[in-house]
């Protein structure tokens, strides 16, 4: 506790003197005008890259997709986005799966820094944070994020708030408010966001409730596959018990802002209660009838932030800004097993980023940069699988672009060293990854690029020291001191293209695992806990798949526009033990947009195919197709207020989720109507 105090601290105090911190820049001048007409992106990219000239895979979720969006966790806000799926364990835990890979392989940010959460340790476990308090959400898919290094391997989402202002209010104060409801819950949400400015310091206050029942199916829970398995028959139920969730956050921040730059501190509170479904089920095969254990599992997380960041331009030099950012969190979460206190887990810890930020030179572009760590984690009560564990991180890196129009290069290198000092043993690794890039522009619309990059990625606390009862896994799992680094070699082919009425973007990628970390039935069972023992064993692996999303321009009129969008993306995942688990299937998703200034209007139909490549103890799901509807109304011309509404999954289909480890006996909610308004000013 002390020691990551102390690191704040010292981020603080370097921060003070220097006046600088991490945060989103403009892009450079030779990037104007494509800004005007593309994203920019600054996650995996500091110097800031449109996404149409980025040889990474992104996607945004921008303030006007957010202010519409339902209140969700962020696993399932992000899920059907291309290449990316849900863990979807439970309404309030679930945690993005990008191109097949989840847990320590996916990185979830807060304005580029970790959670120092226990979310990664389980899949029942809550990333902690509200999805509602963001300004924008980018996804990055693939390994070639070198900014923050191997526990990136398979992506990133970073989610960035505007805690801490970096511009002042319009008009001296500006935010939002927005509330909606959910009829397949119960759901009910609220929010709230003000800036408002003091002289030279821009204040800001946020508050985020969310609160649902159990959700309704279209068909019993279990599968038809288990109950078969059980020899038993569905009964009448159409709801998944224990999946309610309660959250509740408050936040604000202070910043002075001046001519050459900002410095601001922010502080915010997440406390929520969600059910854990299936955690403690037991089957009663008399009558066929199926029973639970008086009072389900829930858990109880409570998480307190601190972060600092901050922004110094330069006038000369070879660079034209200094950044550097720092966070404290403690983290706490206890498992209740109806009303008792069961397992605890804690998550004390800081995290700092110093950057320095090239000045933009005759196309060329980079950042050097400097990261620490140091997290403090331990578990206490029948389920601590995992012992405690101090864990330590140092990594320098840096990125270069050189971008001449017509053709231009990009390159990374970082070094990493990883220290894991626990009870059951202590290990070191020093990792290095790099990746090469280079993109051509044979006409004004096209971009081709292809990349190669190497990534090393330390095991993790879990895949080390394990050794106990996992229910949420549904297996006894043992660590192995003696894991490597685990290292993918990727290729990535990329491709835009922008004329006119079509947008075209498409990703197809490789990669090869050497020592790649799985989880796997060793055949014993533990005689305590009867569950089947896995082991973390290092195998050969290689994940094969792409992305593609296009849209056209149907029709366009005075600020009035129809159109057409397709999206499709497919992963294909082997090892030397036979195919990986839980790896999605292929999805296709085609919808129709109507925008204008007053109203708003899509259709959507997505289709996800048979996933029957499957692991050991793993069963296959079916093909689903959910169609949903949605629109929005802006009814008053000298107010900005938004009136909005969905119908998803109108069918009320049967649908799996094959990434979650609940596949079988909780499937993805049935037909759901949400209503809300949004009022910003």
């Amino acid at each position: 506790m002390t020691s990551s105090r102390s690191l704040l601290l010292a981020a603080a105090a370097w921060s003070g003197l220097s006046g600088v911190a991490a945060a989103q820049t403009a892009p450079s001048p030779a990037q104007d005008d494509e800004a005007t007409l593309a994203d920019v992106v600054v996650t995996g990219a500091p110097f800031g890259v449109t996404d149409r000239a980025s040889l990474l895979a992104v996607d945004v979720l921008d303030e006007e997709d957010l202010a519409v969006a339902p209140a969700a966790t962020l696993g399932d806000l992000v899920n059907g986005l291309p290449g990316v799926r849900s863990t979807n364990f439970a309404p309030g835990a679930s945690r993005p799966v990008i191109r097949g890979l989840s847990g320590p392989r996916v990185q979830v940010l807060t304005n580029g820094l970790g959670m120092i959460d226990a979310s990664s340790v389980s899949p029942d476990h809550q990333v902690a944070v509200d999805p509602a308090e963001a300004r924008r959400i980018e996804i990055v898919r693939g390994p070639s994020t070198l900014v923050f290094g191997g526990s990136a391997i398979g992506g990133v989402v970073n989610i960035i708030d505007d805690r801490i202002p970096t511009e002042r209010a319009e008009g001296g104060v500006d935010g939002h408010v927005s509330a909606q409801a959910s009829t397949v819950d119960d759901g009910r949400g609220f929010g709230a966001h003000t800036k408002f400015n003091a002289g030279p310091l821009v204040l800001t206050l946020d508050g985020y409730t969310h609160e649902a029942e159990d959700y309704a199916v279209p068909v019993y829970p279990e599968s038809q596959r288990l109950l078969d398995e059980e020899g038993e028959t569905a009964g009448p139920e159409r709801t998944v018990e224990n999946t309610f969730v309660e959250l509740n956050q408050i936040g604000g921040g202070v910043s002075w802002i001046g001519s050459r730059g900002y410095i601001g501190v922010s502080a915010k509170h997440t406390d929520t209660t969600y059910g854990v479904p299936g955690h403690e089920h037991e089957h009663e095969h008399e009558d066929h009838d199926h029973e639970h254990e008086e009072g389900g599992v829930s858990i109880g997380l409570q998480q307190t932030r601190w972060d600092l960041r901050g922004e110094l331009e330069f006038d000369s030099g070879p660079f034209s800004s200094a950044r550097l950012s720092g966070g404290w969190a403690d983290y706490h979460h206890t498992e209740f097993e109806g009303g008792e206190v069961g397992t605890q887990f804690f998550s004390e810890g800081a995290e700092g980023r110093f950057e320095l930020i090239q000045r933009e030179r005759a196309g060329w572009q980079g950042v050097l940069g400097a990261q620490v760590l140091q997290r403090d984690f331990d578990a206490v009560g029948d389920e601590a699988y995992v012992p405690q564990t101090e864990i330590s991180e140092q990594g320098i890196y840096t990125v270069q672009r050189y971008d001449r129009g017509s053709l231009g290069a990009e390159g990374g290198l970082r070094f990493d060293k990883r220290k894991l000092d626990s009870v059951a043993g202590e290990r070191d690794f020093s990792n290095v990854s790099a990746s090469a890039g280079v993109f051509v522009r044979p006409s004004q619309p096209l971009f081709l690029g292809l990349s190669l990059a190497r990534n090393e990625r330390a095991p993790s606390e879990v895949e080390l020291f394990a050794n106990g009862p996992h229910v949420a896994t549904g297996a006894f799992e043992v660590g192995d001191i003696d894991l490597d680094s685990e290292v993918a070699t990727s290729l990535e082919a990329t491709m835009h293209y922008a004329s006119g009425p079509v947008e075209f973007d498409l990703h197809a990628y490789a990669a090869n695992y050497d020592g790649f970390i799985d989880l796997r039935p060793t055949g014993a069972e533990d005689p305590d806990s009867h569950l089947p023992v896995f082991a973390y064993v290092q195998t050969g692996a290689e994940f094969r798949g792409f992305e593609a999303e296009a849209e056209y321009a149907v029709w366009e009129s005075g600020g009035r526009e129809l159109n057409a969008r397709l999206a499709a993306d497919l992963v294909k995942a082997d090892t030397d033990l036979g195919p990986a688990a839980r790896i999605p299937p292929w999805s296709l998703t085609a919808g129709l947009d109507w925008t204008s200034r007053r109203f708003d209007a899509g259709l959507e139909v997505r289709h996800v195919g048979e996933q029957d490549r499957t692991a050991d103890f793993e069963r296959p799901t079916d093909a689903y197709t959910l169609v949903s509807l949605k629109g929005a109304v802006r009814p008053f011309a000298d107010t900005d207020v938004t009136l909005f509404a969905e119908a998803s999954n109108l069918t009320d289909e049967e649908a799996r989720e094959h990434a979650s480890f609940q596949k079988d006996i909780a499937p993805l909610p049935g037909r759901n109507f949400r209503a809300g308004v949004t009022y910003r000013f």
